[in-house]
């Protein structure tokens, strides 16, 4: 959430934010809002001086008429404030609800454009295996294997639902122990979350739980939802608290199952195991001080593409667009993995890494208390280690042989027990 001041202070950016990002909000009205709670707080504050100064002439010696006419004046006044809180209330819901629809500002660095289509490559790692053979997609391939089953999953729980099966299990374990290892030699603190958060803490986080374009599952007559990410429970996981500034920033690292609806997902890049309904995924997320959000936004990219490049998967760095952004994110690289079973090879999306500034933190209430005494919010970044149905993908297809073996990434051999699926 944009500080309401901000938002005055700086309407014309902000009414210019919110076009180039293609979301709908009403920064006017928000400042609208704003005024008109301000104006009634000052006439409340006005009215409780003018009660009190009416109880105190009550206490001196008055005449029945004097008394009778303060008595009047004093339910007047009474009628006048419990009137003008209702409003404040109305205004105040109004404020905050209109006030949550506001995107955060965006990075000067981040390209104006309407979808992913206009992110823009900004870095390569790796090189690109040329193949001997035509190159099979990981469903040909694990179904040949037998390690991934798509039609048990379709009918036990419905489409884009799935077993993994034999080494591919093992696999799964591999890499998250092999990203958590990587994780905490970069200080971050492991925590295996909730598959369930309060919609507050959804909203606060920035994700919409219910409507059309919902991605979530919500919970029948509860105020829960599965979560969709880890960042949601890891983002709640110090709301409404003051941070100790010595202990900033939190590094924590988070294993999830992640449920997603996928509305709408369709065509030949939502084949497979790159958009389900549900996977799990290592999620790494950072409280920190404002003037350190570059710095660790900067240490998320880093770690991801740290943890590719052990795992000798070609990638690519890009600049998210403004109309592809998350309405919390500042600014936002993705790595994109090469992934030749698509159309004889095509990038495909692997990580995020985000900074949100004090966006979450203002909704969540999240501080810290800073040499001056006063509470200040924190900055909050996230970022996707390993999200392994999209990791197996990578490595399944890259790492395919002529005979229809998968060879097993190096560094994994230790963590799994073998070299190569057969």
């Amino acid at each position: 959430m944009l500080d309401y001041k901000f938002v005055k202070s700086n309407l014309d950016a902000v009414k210019e934010n919110v076009v180039r990002r293609n979301i709908k909000a009403d920064a006017e009205l928000v400042v609208k809002l704003y005024d008109e709670r301000t104006e009634i707080t000052t006439k409340i504050q006005e009215l409780q001086k003018q009660k009190k100064d009416n109880s105190k002439q009550m206490s001196g010696k008055l005449s029945d008429d004097e008394r009778d006419a303060l008595v009047g004046r004093g339910k007047i006044i009474k009628d006048e404030i419990a009137a003008l809180e209702a409003r404040l209330t109305q205004v105040e819901a109004s404020l905050h609800m209109e006030a949550m629809r506001l995107p955060n500002m965006t990075h000067p660095a981040s390209p104006t454009g309407k979808d992913d289509s206009e992110n823009v490559e900004i870095r390569r790692v790796g090189k690109v295996r040329e193949f001997s053979f035509k190159p099979k997609d990981h469903v040909e391939l694990g179904q040949a294997l037998d390690i991934i089953d798509f039609e048990a999953g379709t009918k036990v729980s419905g489409v884009k639902f799935y077993y993994l099966k034999k080494k591919a299990v093992l696999l799964e374990q591999a890499l998250i122990t092999y990203g958590f290892n990587i994780l905490m030699e970069h200080g971050f603190i492991p925590l295996s979350t909730p598959d369930i958060a309060k919609e507050e803490i959804l909203r606060g986080i920035g994700f919409n739980p219910r409507g059309d374009e919902s991605n979530v599952y919500t919970i029948e007559d509860t105020d829960t939802c599965l979560v969709a990410t880890a960042e949601i429970t890891l983002g709640g996981y110090h709301s409404d608290e003051i941070l100790e500034k010595e202990k900033l920033p939190i590094k924590y690292a988070g294993i999830s199952h992640c449920f997603r609806k996928e509305a709408g997902a369709a065509g030949q890049f939502s084949k497979g195991l790159y958009r389900v309904h549900q996977f799990n995924k290592l999620e790494m997320f950072i409280f920190c001080l404002p003037e350190d959000g570059d710095k660790y936004h900067g240490l998320l990219r880093e770690v991801e593409e740290k943890i590719f490049e052990g795992l000798g998967i070609p990638f690519r760095v890009v600049e998210i667009c403004t109309g592809d952004l998350g309405a919390p994110a500042y600014r936002k690289w993705d790595l994109e993995a090469w992934m030749p079973g698509r159309n004889g090879g095509e990038w495909g999306e692997i990580t995020s890494a985000s900074t949100c500034t004090d966006f979450q933190a203002r909704r969540l209430n999240i501080r810290y208390k800073d040499i001056d005494g006063k509470n200040k919010f924190v900055y909050t970044l996230n970022g996707t280690a390993i999200a392994i149905s999209r990791a197996l993908i990578a490595i399944l297809e890259n790492y395919q042989m002529e005979d229809g073996s998968i060879k097993v990434p190096d560094v994994l051999v230790p963590l799994c027990g073998f070299d190569k699926i057969d």
